[in-house]
């Protein structure tokens, strides 16, 4: 591998809406003092489903946007562009020529929100009805388009939708761009908003949520011997990458070093994961960070409290690092945001690198004893953690590992 594909890229901004808080700071202190964003889903339409409960944006990202411009887009999108107004700001606003300068979003299923709600407008009202805007707000590549043209990019707007992979798949599509040399700066991660009935009862259907309806709070549990299943939670979280060389020039400070990322595919069923895809994302992870497995400290676990998916990837982990690593799972308080969940665990492992905590997986009472990882419960383990993973599987075998060392 070439010095230009194995050179890492400085992560100098950093921006989230989720059901923690409206931003970073607020999410990240939600994190390390174990609060839980899942509450009841009190609207009339929830009263008939099997599943009740769901991890809703704690900030309406129209508020944020103000009404007017919030109309004319998608919920999914509109959360991208709340985002990513909050990590182009810390990292500066980076003078770049729009030429070099990015955007990689992806999302697993877009605006759907917009497309079930016009089709109800469609049959109870006519054709004439519907929203003119319906088309934009429906596209999956709606958020990347939409934050590509509030910050003038035009160095490629670019979607993957990989399903729960997304998000991550899309910082590492971001990486490959400042590596090929394509781009000096992206704006990569995940967006989702897709909580609605239809969703809800078919994850329900597919027997892959969690029914504590009774306990909203308690519901997610990762790692834990009385999991039952995800709860489908929403968000965006964003982040600005710098080529090392361009962050350096303009004396950006970074939170830290994006070192490799691995996606790779299991070819083997459409919702069961597979060890082998799982382990091949996090060895090509390593490869490409130029890094070894026992140089991996702590790994932000996929884990959305699912019973075969987190014993699943508890059998990847061990078997790709180890059982050294620290390892933590902060769907347990936010839910689990699907497209947006690989890039809000990358951003969630970047800040325990960065400042030395690792916050506990919530209602973690009863491990499974099959796990046999050093899992973090109770409150936060601090430490120095030279090097993080973060992973991220989707429904069809999608697989993204995401390597994360200090600044540099």
């Amino acid at each position: 591998m070439g010095d230009g594909m194995r050179a890492g890229a400085s992560v100098t901004g950093l921006g989230a809406t989720t059901p923690l808080g409206g931003d970073v700071a607020s999410t990240w202190s939600g994190m390390l003092e174990g609060r839980s964003g899942i509450a009841s889903i009190e609207e009339e339409w929830a009263e008939d489903l099997p599943v009740r409960i769901a991890g809703r944006m704690r900030v309406d990202p129209a508020e944020v946007l103000g009404r007017v411009k919030a109309r004319r887009l998608d919920r999914c999108q509109q959360a991208a562009l709340v985002a990513a107004g909050e990590a182009w700001a810390d990292a500066g606003a980076p003078e770049v020529e729009p030429e070099r300068l990015a955007v990689v979003i992806g999302t697993g299923v877009g605006g759907v929100l917009t497309l079930l709600a016009q089709d109800d407008l469609l049959e109870a009202s006519g054709a004439r009805k519907v929203s003119p805007y319906t088309v934009p707000m429906l596209m999956p590549n709606g958020p990347a388009a939409m934050v590509s043209i509030e910050f003038g990019a035009r160095g490629g707007a670019h979607t993957p939708v990989s399903a729960c992979a997304s998000g991550a798949e899309a910082i590492a599509m971001g990486l490959d761009l400042i590596r090929l040399g394509r781009a000096d700066v992206v704006i990569a991660g995940g967006a989702e908003a897709c909580v609605h009935p239809l969703t809800l009862a078919g994850f329900a259907q597919a027997r892959a949520l969690s029914r504590r309806n009774d306990a909203p709070r308690e519901a997610s549990r990762p790692f834990d011997a009385g999991r039952d299943g995800f709860v489908l939670g929403e968000g965006a979280a964003l982040m600005v990458l710098e080529r090392e060389g361009f962050a350096a020039a303009r004396g950006a400070r970074a939170h830290a070093t994006l070192a490799g990322a691995g996606v790779t595919s299991d070819a083997h069923h459409i919702t069961a994961a597979d060890t082998g895809g799982q382990v091949r994302a996090m060895r090509s992870a390593l490869s490409s960070a130029g890094l070894d497995a026992s140089d991996v400290d702590h790994v932000h676990a996929h884990a959305t409290s699912t019973p075969t998916g987190d014993l699943t990837e508890a059998r990847s982990i061990t078997e790709a690092l180890g059982t050294r690593p620290v390892v933590t799972a902060t769907k347990s308080m936010t839910g689990h945001l699907c497209g947006a969940a690989g890039a809000m665990g990358a951003i969630a492992a970047i800040l325990a690198v960065r400042d030395g905590a690792v916050p506990a997986i919530l209602n973690l009472n009863d491990p499974d004893p099959q796990i046999g990882l050093d899992v973090v419960t109770g409150r936060p383990r601090h430490g120095r953690w030279a090097a993080a993973m973060a992973n991220s599987f989707g429904f069809g075998g999608h697989n993204a590992s995401l390597a994360f060392t200090t600044a540099s």
